[in-house]
Parts: C-alpha cells; structure tokens; sequence
C-alpha cells in the first residue's frame, strides 16, 4: 500500500474496492483500492491493506465491477457560453448531435424561440452546420428574416466564428453598404455589395456582441449552474471557461465562492480581462473560493477549419459553396489570422512579460507558424522558468512544429473530437485525405512525448468526455471510417490526457489529475473497466462524480 506520508494514517471517511483503479500515476498503476479522508486520498494499493483504514463510520463502497478512475480535467470548454446556449439559444444543430437538416428547419427553430421570448429580446440559436444544410450554404439575412423583420435575429455556427443574422441586426450593428471590411474578419457580401448577413471573425463579434443588451444577474448564475451540473454528470470535476470576460470572471468567482458550483473552475481570462486585472480591477481570494482559479490569458490567433476561417498554409481542398467574388482572403484560399504576424507577436511578448500563463487558439498551420514565432521571441526576450504556454486545437500541426513546440515547452491540446463530428467532411471538403489524417496528431505528439491534452471545446460539442477518450483512440469518423491510422493512441494515454495532462496544463499537477496519496479526491465511477475494450469507451456510463470527496453526482446509492 502506498500511504500519504503521514506516520499515521487517519481513519478513513470512505474506501472503494472491488473494482480497477485506474490511477493514472506515473507508472500508470491499476490497482485494488482507494482510501480518502479529508477530502483528500490517503492511501491506493492492495484492498486488505486499504481496507485496515476503515472504521465504524468509514463508507465502504463496493464498485462491484464498476471501475474508478481520476476525474476528467477539462482543458478547453467555455462553461458560461455552454450554459447561455442552453438556457437562451435555439437549438441549430444538425445530426448527430441534433436534427435541423435545412435553412426552413433553422428558420422554424428560432421561430419557436421567438415565441418564448420578450419582444425587446434578441432571438438567437447556435449550431448550424452549413454543409450538412439541404442548400448547403449560410442562412442569410432574407432567410432570416422569415423570422423575424422587427427583431433582431442572429445565427451562430457550430464553430461560433461565423454569424448569420437578420436585416435589424445589421442595422444595429451599424453594417452596411459602406461599411469597409475590418482587419480580421470579413462581411459577406451579395453581388451587388449589400452585406448578405453572413459575419465572419472579428466582423461578427464586436458589431453584434456589444448590441446584444445585457441578461440580468440571476438569469447568467442560473445559467452556469445548470451547465455545471450537465459538466458534473459527464464526470467534468475541473471544469474550464474560455476567453473569459470580466463580467464572467465575477460570475464564476460569486457562484464558487457562494459553494453553488458542483466542479472546480479554472477561468481563462480574454486580453481585455487581462488588462483589467493589471489594472486591479478584480482581486481574488482563494481563501474564499477555493475551487475557482485564474488561468492562462486566451489568444485567438485563427478562427475554425469547418468555418474557413482557419489560417492554412495552402488553400483550402474545396471552396465554400457560397463563397462571392470580391470577398478576397476570405474562405475561397487559405482562411486568414485575426491580427497581421506583427501584433500577434507584440501581444505575445506583452503578456509574457507581465507574468501571464498563455493559452493561444491556433488551428491552421500558418496560424501556428505565427503563434510559435511569437513564443519564441517572447521566451528569447525575457526567459522564465517553465511559461507552459498552451496552444489551443493545434488541429493542424505539422511534425517541424511539434518538434518546435517540445523545445519551447508547448502543450498543444487536441481537439480530437473533430475527427468524429467533421472527419468526413474535412477528408472531403475542407482538406482533402492527406491533411485531414493529420487533423489532431495526437499520435505524433505522443512519440515525440509531448505533454498533450484533449478537449471537447463545449458547446461547440457536447460535454462528453468518455466519448472525447474514444475519439482519439478510435479515430472514427461519424460514417464509421478511420482518418488517420497512425494518429490513434492507446486507452491510457488518452484516459491521461484527458485527466493529469490537462491538470498539468493548468499547474495543478501536484493536486489533481491522479490518484495518488496526498491528491484531492476528485473521482469519476465509470460503469465498467474502460480498459477492457477500448472501442466502446463512448457506451460507458459516469456512475458516480466526486469532488473533493463529496458527491456531487449519482446514478446509483453509493
């Protein structure tokens, strides 16, 4: 047995046995059975030794075949926006995740949507999917218009980097005819120049976000709470929210503080919260909130593969259907970044500087060029022991960037589940075979043994972490085709990147990610032994989540 150090060790509050353990620790140990107290596991090993902790009170649970693993660490969601698209937004998606299949379906969606909400409201939905669209095109204003001409109405993509939305909202956002195209993004236009209500990037998110009239308080924390309940169900104990605003930083802090979130929160602030926090403006006491912490500082340097927006060093396998002449680096070449190589490199070097962990969205390739360049002028310039950036999708990293990203510490995080949900589609449209095998190297990262995680990047999929661990050891496509053979990895390093990697990502290694003594005892019960064949991890259920040694989520009595 494996104690926690202690010369004596306390009685325990709670042992399992009669399972796998699958502890995830260094050596990747399966074992007998797990004693906690406090909060905290005090012993792993063999179950008659672990059981001599019992006492009359300790909770004896008998997994009974069940299995018992480290919870899943989420190392990229946006929990807030998951929880609004919930709570406000109708449902846009297409099978297999939902069932619009036309631009009459999305139509009808925020039809019913309208019908549920406040006339001074905007009628939003997210989801659509263009090419799994009947017209396999955008919605456009006059579709959305069918809508509604009075209200404003807005379509967000599966990729949340494209809007489309109605004739009022462009007369909000204050888009028309001369409205000159901005830096990092692009307004789509009819061929006779009128926007088409089609927003991509940077012209998408400023325009129509800071219109949008703001929910109140007990709606946005009612919200978060629900999705952090969906998250706890799914065996999330660490949960992550992206690009983090000022306002969601409150939010989060007020809820963990209060004790109304089931999970931990590790909060990635946007740049503008960045600076706010320079500034002073929000202090954090953990002493209070011990659950919520402060992460790296999130950079898009990109947008997304399925969007075209993503920034490739060659072009695109097939242009979009809907693709205007004139629209110049739109979709129809290589996608584009968001800000020129110069100013990614400046923001680079300025939050390095000031102490700031990095966390940097890049998809394409040349995205990634760009993002590396910076890291390495920025380490170059003023060297720090272990920054641990993090490069977000990395959903097209070559090996010479891999290899780059070993020696300046890089931890890309995968998202891997890309090659169920549009594996098809970028083997067939996006990128043609021989790029889209690479999509996600999870496999080459691994031999180059590189820390690497995987994430599901909620809500733009589902929170389904056991079908996450299943994607990348699978690599199946939603047809049921393998893309990318040789990127597979084994059940373990998955279940690791899913769990301790990504609790490295965050420096929280030392506490989370494993079941070792002296760790939190954050613990998922999975319905059987995901060992034991690989291939239908996504069948299994989260029986039980523990966080901190509570419950705080069940299937069954524990």
């Amino acid at each position: 047995m494996e104690p926690a150090g202690a010369d004596e060790l306390p009685v325990a509050d709670r042992v399992f046995f009669g399972g796998p353990v699958i502890t995830v620790d260094q050596g990747d140990r399966v074992v007998e059975a797990v004693a906690i107290s406090g909060g905290r596991i005090v012993a792993v090993g063999a179950r008659e030794e672990v059981l001599a902790l019992a006492g009359p009170d300790t909770v004896r649970s008998d997994l009974a075949g069940r299995a018992l693993i480290p919870g899943f660490h989420d190392a990229h969601s946006h929990l807030v926006l998951a929880g609004e698209v919930r709570r406000f937004m109708a449902d846009l998606t297409s099978p297999p995740v939902g069932s619009r299949r036309s631009i009459g379906d999305l139509v009808e969606a925020l039809r019913q949507r309208a019908a549920t909400t406040a006339e001074d409201e905007w009628i939003v939905g997210m989801g659509y999917d263009d090419t799994l669209l009947a017209e396999k095109r955008h919605p456009n204003r006059r579709d959305l218009d069918r809508v509604s001409r009075d209200r404003p109405v807005v379509a967000i993509h599966v990729s949340a980097h494209l809007f489309a939305v109605n004739s009022k909202a462009l007369e909000l956002a204050g888009i028309h005819r001369e409205t000159p195209q901005p830096p990092g993004g692009l307004i789509r236009r009819d061929a006779d120049g009128e926007p088409n209500g089609v927003l991509e990037e940077i012209a998408a998110f400023g325009p129509v976000f800071s219109q949008m009239p703001p929910r109140p308080p007990e709606e946005r924390l009612a919200a978060i709470r629900e999705m952090a309940a969906v998250y706890a169900a799914a065996g999330v104990t660490t949960a992550q929210n992206g690009s983090t605003s000022l306002q969601q930083l409150r939010d989060l802090y007020a809820l963990s503080a209060a004790g109304e979130l089931p999970l931990r929160v590790v909060a990635l602030p946007d740049v503008a919260t960045a600076a706010a926090l320079v500034e002073g403006q929000f202090r954090l006491d953990p002493a209070v909130a011990d659950r919520f912490e402060i992460g790296a500082v999130k950079i898009v340097a990109d947008g997304s593969i399925q969007g075209y927006t993503g920034y490739l060093s060659q072009p695109y396998h097939t242009p979009p259907a809907d693709a205007v002449a004139g629209d110049g680096e739109s979709a129809a070449t290589r996608g584009y970044p968001l800000m020129p190589r110069e100013q990614l490199q400046a923001l680079i070097a300025n939050l390095h500087d000031s102490g700031f962990q990095l966390a940097i969205h890049g998809n394409g390739d040349a995205a990634i060029d760009d993002v590396l360049t910076g890291l390495e002028a920025a380490f170059a310039a003023t060297p720090r022991v272990d920054p641990r950036p993090i490069l977000i999708h990395a959903q097209m990293a070559r090996d010479d960037q891999l290899d780059a990203m070993a020696r300046l510490g890089v931890v890309p995080s995968f998202f891997v589940l890309h090659t169920y949900y549009w594996g098809d589609r970028h083997r067939d449209v996006f990128l043609g075979p021989q790029r889209a095998e690479r999509i996600s190297p999870t496999g080459s990262a691994l031999e180059r043994g590189l820390a690497f995680t995987i994430h599901t990047d909620a809500p733009i999929v589902p929170m389904e972490p056991l079908r996450l661990v299943w994607s990348a050891t699978q690599r199946r496509t939603a047809s049921g085709r393998v893309l990318g053979e040789e990127q597979r990895i084994p059940l373990r390093a998955a279940l690791r990147a899913a769990t301790f990697a990504a609790a490295y990502q965050h420096f929280q290694e030392d506490r989370l990610g494993s079941i070792e003594p002296g760790k939190l005892a954050d613990l998922v019960v999975l319905s059987a032994d995901p060992l034991a064949d690989p291939a239908r991890v996504h069948e299994l259920r989260v029986e039980e989540t523990i966080v901190g040694g509570q419950t705080v989520y069940a299937r069954y009595q524990p």
